[in-house]
């Protein structure tokens, strides 16, 4: 049997395969969902009912998130397209605008590149990564790459139905080897097309003196999960040259086109579909060896439908010569869609689909096959979703939808296409959260020994030290909250699975005091960094104040995703930043309430330094926000956004609301910055 091996394929002579622990997800967020559905919906988780359905868009890495989707949804997806990075070269930088303050006579429009995250290039770029004594016994990047794509096929493959069907979207320069994975995963008796996707038109001066033909086209490759699946033929309009050759007669008074076709078939036959008709009075035979076709009706003759032809204007007959079948233009489908698509352009640069994502694929891509291959209500599934395009047109064509992306910006970019759909069906936003770190501090920091609880505090204590190296701060001990110090600042590392809470500020702040100037491992001054996964609402703000009032300097910096693998952080600085500080000034009328965005502060690090010289009002920094009018301390439900896009950049900065009845509510704010980054402020009200 011929087959494709790779390094890591095999381990003492069995073949490995992708990661299958499956995680809960957790929904941070329903959008577009109303206060009745909300309702509705918790009544029947409550009462034990199946609820019903949400798309879902989720954000995290595919390695944990497939194999999280395997229990629920194993065997029911319908149709899967995917169009991952082409190759270990490829940039997933995305462009940032930095939109203009109208109040200003000059337009402060910038545009600026993003570069892709520490975590973003380890899983679309370092997960192949070869290291120096790898490449020492002769492994490639493309080791890793195989290995990659078959890992995720082979999920891919469980997750779809027994009549499903997918596609591959890839580059000619990796094609062949994805082709040779897909067929050891499906068998290559499930190979159905390779299609050819030409992406641009001719290239020129780009390939000078390179003696090589430019490369215009991408490869889809299409496998089904049986041998049967689901096909909707699909039909191209006939080409100029085509119509003027063909149809090129004209209804009288009618304008319609048409063509003159055969009425006979090929062989002989006895009986009158072989004798002569009459055709408007004129008798007339079949050519020698042929017979009349003309498709007959139940209790028809072959006369009686020549009649019936003739009457409803479908035969075309001068004296003397064999009658035709007019066949009309507006009557066809077209031509059927072959495996070359030469008709689908690019998002042009200037078009009003395009997004500045520069893997951006055009919605009648997708179009064409999610019709061809999925119906109404069927599921569809993209976990590397990109710009959205695939949930989308799904959306459009009314389709459930799963999509799924690594990058934080892309789900933001995907959430504001979908909220641009008028009638927009409601959707939640999920994430793994705590319990992909908890698998992550597991795997990464083995205990050495010890009982349960002696593990767990080698875990703990390696995991610190990890964050603390990287963060560049040195460990300390003998204190309860304080885990390092860095530039005569105390550092707090908070765990994997705890949001860090007002309570835990105030301890870090008091221990603080207590070490500052005490000689080795205490702090010159009362300061200190508070590094974090995640924080409870308000805890920015109301740290500031338990700064002030024990005179303690505190930071919150938020401990990046990009963590999760050491290798990740071989290839470059791992960066902390500090969380974004929202101001919202509320004003309330009886049952009215009015929200203001008065001032957001975040770092600029990542802003070009030409860049910042354009910001000339902190609203600028925001690119969406949303509010949830009655916070329930679950979920975050969207119940009110704005958020620029390019044909409308002006963003609100006012929000109103009425309740319909009094009482006291939590209101929770969310903004999400031209970077992708999210802030989040909770405000209570009491409605009389």
């Amino acid at each position: 049997m011929t087959e494709l091996v790779w390094d890591g394929k095999y381990k003492d002579g069995k073949k490995q395969g992708p990661v299958r622990v499956a995680l809960p997800f957790q929904t941070v967020e329903t959008v577009n969902e109303s206060a009745k559905d909300r309702q509705r919906t918790l009544e029947w988780f409550a009462a034990g009912r199946e609820t019903e359905w949400r798309n879902r868009l989720i954000w995290g890495d595919k390695k944990y998130v497939l194999p999280s989707l395997l229990p629920e949804f194993a065997g029911k997806v319908n149709l899967i397209y995917i169009d991952p990075p082409f190759d270990t070269g490829q940039d997933f930088s995305f462009t940032a605008t930095l939109p203009d303050y109208p109040d200003t006579a000059e337009d402060e429009t910038a545009y600026f590149v993003k570069e892709p995250s520490v975590l973003e290039q380890k899983a679309y770029r370092d997960t192949w990564g070869v290291s120096s004594e790898e490449r020492h016994r002769g492994v490639q990047q493309l080791d890793r790459y195989i290995k990659w794509i078959y890992e995720t096929v082979v999920l891919l493959q469980e997750l779809l139905v027994q009549n499903g069907a997918m596609y591959f979207h890839i580059g000619p320069n990796v094609s062949h080897y994805a082709k040779a994975v897909l067929d050891e995963v499906f068998g290559a008796e499930r190979f159905v097309n390779e299609i050819v996707w030409k992406r641009q038109s001719a290239k020129g001066g780009a390939f000078g003196g390179i003696n090589q033909h430019g490369r215009i086209h991408e490869v889809i490759l299409f496998y089904a999960r049986s041998d049967s699946w689901v096909w909707n033929q699909q039909y191209l309009p006939y080409d100029d040259e085509y119509l003027s050759s063909f149809y090129k007669y004209v209804e009288p008074g009618m304008g319609r086109r048409f063509r003159l076709s055969d009425l006979t078939a090929a062989g002989s036959r006895r009986g009158e579909s072989g004798g002569p008709l009459l055709v408007n009075g004129d008798k007339v035979s079949p050519a020698p060896g042929r017979h009349w076709a003309l498709g007959l009706r139940s209790g028809e003759t072959v006369q009686t439908a020549m009649h019936r032809l003739v009457k409803e204007g479908r035969v075309w007959h001068e004296p003397g010569k064999m009658p035709s079948y007019k066949r009309y233009l507006d009557e066809m489908p077209g031509v059927p869609l072959q495996d070359l698509w030469t008709d689908i352009r690019p998002v042009a640069p200037q078009g009003s689909e395009r997004l500045n994502y520069d893997t951006q694929k055009p919605e009648t891509l997708l179009e064409r096959i999610v019709r061809t291959s999925s119906n109404e209500a069927d599921l569809v599934l993209d976990c590397f979703v990109g710009s959205g395009t695939t949930a989308v047109v799904a959306e459009k064509l009314n389709r459930r939808w799963i999509a799924c992306d690594l990058s934080r910006f892309a789900i933001h970019t995907t959430r504001k296409r979908l909220l641009g759909i008028c009638g927009v069906k409601p959707f939640i936003v999920q994430n793994l959260g705590k319990y992909e770190r908890q698998v992550w501090q597991a795997a990464e920091f083995p205990a050495s020994g010890g009982d349960g609880a002696e593990a767990a505090r080698q875990r703990d204590r390696a995991y610190r030290n990890f964050i603390l190296e990287l963060y560049r701060a040195t460990p300390i001990s003998g204190h309860v909250w304080l885990h390092g110090c860095r530039g005569g600042r105390m550092v707090h590392v908070a765990p994997v699975d705890a949001p860090v809470t007002l309570a835990d500020v105030k301890a870090i702040a008091k221990e603080v005091w207590k070490a500052a100037g005490t000689g080795k491992d205490g702090p010159a001054k009362a300061g200190a960094d508070i590094l974090g996964w995640e924080f409870a609402f308000e805890v920015n703000e109301l740290a500031r104040q338990v700064a002030a009032e024990s005179r303690v300097d505190v930071a919150l910096k938020k401990i990046p995703h990009e963590v999760l693998d050491k290798k990740a952080v071989e290839q470059g600085d791992v960066r902390f930043f500090e969380l974004g500080a929202l101001s919202v000034a509320p004003q309330q009328k009886k049952r009215e309430l009015a929200l203001k965005l008065s001032d957001f502060l975040i770092p600029i690090d990542d802003i070009p330094e030409e860049v910042r010289k354009a910001i000339k009002h902190w609203s600028q920094m925001i690119d969406y926000w949303a509010v949830d009018w009655d916070f329930k301390d679950d979920t975050f439900h969207n119940q009110w956004q704005s958020y620029r896009t390019r044909k409308e950049p002006k963003i609100e900065l006012e929000a109103s609301h009425v309740y319909p009845e009094a009482g006291k509510y939590t209101v929770v704010i969310k903004v999400i910055d031209i970077l992708g980054n999210d802030t989040t402020k909770a405000i209570e009200v009491d409605v009389r």
